[in-house]
C-alpha cells in the first residue's frame, strides 16, 4: 500500500486542495458499497459474476475484483469501490485535459478514483492508475457534494481524468447527472476502453471528451497496453455520433509508435471517421514508469507528426509536452493566421470571436463560448 508520503513525493497530482471548497465537502462517516451498472451474475450457486463494463469482461470469483482492480465480487454482488471515493481532487485550466479548442481559458473540477482497465508501461499517473482504491488515499465526497464544490470553485466544467473514469463509471456517472442539472459541464479524458452500451448511455450527459489513442496498430495495444485498438476506435465514432466534442491524443514513443505509416494511417482514419476539426495532440514522450529506458521523443519526430496532420487535411494538430513550442498555438485553417497563443496551459492572445477566425471569418472548429 503507497503510502501518504510517498503519494505527495512522487505524484504530480495534488490530492484534496482546491480553490473555494468548504471543508464539509468530506463526510467522516465510512461509505456505503455501491453495486456496479452493467454486469450479470452466471453461477448463483457458485457467486461467479461477468462485468459488461469494457471490452475485458472479466468473469470474477466470489471475493476477487476484474482487471481494472476497482470492481469487487462480494457474495455474488459486484461492487464499484471507487465510488464516492476520489484519490485526486483538483482544480485545473481546461487546457491541462488537454481541451484546446473547448472553452478555453476555463476552469474544469478534476477528480479520480484509483484503478485502470490497461496497463500501459509509459503511463504517467500509474501511482494511482495502477492500485486499487483500497489501497489508495482516499476520501469520502458524494456526487453532489462534488457537484456543489466545483459550483462554489467557478469552475464551468467537472473533468474526470488522472485516472481511466471508466473504472468509475457509477461514481461519473451520477455525479455527470447532477451537474447537467445545475449547468455544469462534464468532461473526460479517457483510454476509450468501454463497451458501446454503457457508453451510450454516458454520452447523454457527457460533453466533450479526450480519447488517448495510444497508437494506430494492435500490436502496440497488445505488447505496451494489454488491450486491443478496435474498442477504442469504436469508443471515438460513437461519441462523435452522439454529439459529444471530441480531442485526441497521441503520445509519441521513440521506436515503439513512431513511424510515419503509422501516424499517417492514423491521421488519415481521423479525417475519415471523425473530422477535419478534430483537434489531435502530439505529446512528447518522457521516460517514466516501466520505460525510463526509452529516451524522450524528439522534438523533431513531433513536428513531422504535425505535418502529417495537416498534409492529411486535419485543421488543429498540435504539439504537447514541449513549453512554448509554436506547434501549441491554434491557427486558421484558411488564412493560416494564429489565433490562440499558449504558454503553458495559459492562453496570452486569443483571436477568435464568436467561434470565428477575426482576420477572414472562418469559423473554427471547436465551442469558443
Amino acid at each position: 500500500m503507497i503510502t501518504r508520503r510517498a503519494f505527495l513525493k512522487i505524484t504530480m497530482l495534488t490530492p484534496f486542495i482546491f480553490k473555494g471548497a468548504p471543508e464539509r465537502l468530506y463526510a467522516k462517516t465510512e461509505p456505503p458499497l455501491k453495486e456496479a451498472s452493467y454486469y450479470h451474475r452466471i453461477d448463483e450457486k457458485k457467486m461467479i459474476v461477468a462485468c459488461q463494463l469494457c471490452p475485458r469482461e472479466c468473469v470474477i470469483a466470489e471475493g476477487e475484483t476484474g482487471f481494472c482492480k476497482a470492481r469487487k465480487n462480494i457474495k455474488g454482488t459486484l461492487y464499484a469501490l471507487g465510488y464516492a471515493q476520489p484519490c485526486a481532487i483538483h482544480v485545473d485550466p481546461i487546457e491541462k485535459k488537454p481541451f484546446y479548442n473547448y472553452h478555453p481559458k476555463s476552469l474544469s473540477f478534476s477528480i479520480a478514483s484509483a484503478g485502470c482497465n490497461l496497463r500501459c508501461k509509459f503511463c504517467q499517473n500509474w501511482q494511482i492508475s495502477q492500485i486499487s482504491p483500497l489501497e489508495s488515499i482516499n476520501q469520502y465526497a458524494t456526487p453532489d457534494k462534488i457537484v456543489s464544490a466545483a459550483k462554489l470553485s467557478g469552475c464551468k466544467s467537472i473533468a474526470y481524468t488522472y485516472t481511466e473514469p471508466t473504472n468509475f463509471y457509477e461514481y461519473m456517472i451520477d455525479t455527470a447527472k447532477i451537474a447537467k442539472s445545475k449547468g455544469i459541464l462534464n468532461v473526460n479524458h479517457t483510454n476509450g476502453y468501454i463497451n458501446q452500451e454503457p457508453l451510450k448511455e454516458l454520452c447523454k450527459y457527457l460533453d466533450a471528451a479526450n480519447i488517448d489513442l495510444k497508437g494506430f496498430n494492435n500490436s502496440f495495444y497488445n505488447k505496451i497496453c494489454e488491450a486491443n485498438l478496435s474498442p477504442v476506435l469504436e469508443t471515438i465514432k460513437t461519441l462523435k455520433k452522439s454529439g459529444v466534442w471530441v480531442e485526441i491524443t497521441n503520445l509519441i514513443i521513440p521506436g515503439y509508435n513512431d513511424d510515419i505509416a503509422t501516424i499517417t494511417n492514423m491521421c488519415e482514419w481521423i479525417r475519415h471517421n471523425v473530422g477535419i476539426d478534430t483537434p489531435v495532440h502530439f505529446s512528447r514522450f518522457y521516460p517514466t514508469y516501466k520505460m525510463t529506458g526509452v529516451p524522450p521523443t524528439p522534438v523533431g519526430t513531433l513536428e513531422k507528426a504535425r505535418e502529417i496532420a495537416i498534409k492529411a487535411g486535419l485543421h488543429y494538430p498540435y504539439i504537447g509536452n514541449v513549453p512554448g513550442h509554436p506547434g501549441d498555438n491554434t491557427y486558421c485553417p484558411n488564412c493560416k493566421k494564429m489565433l490562440v497563443k499558449r504558454s503553458g496551459y495559459n492562453i496570452l492572445e486569443n483571436a477568435i470571436k464568436n467561434g470565428r477566425c477575426k482576420y477572414c471569418g472562418t469559423k473554427i472548429g471547436g465551442v469558443w463560448i
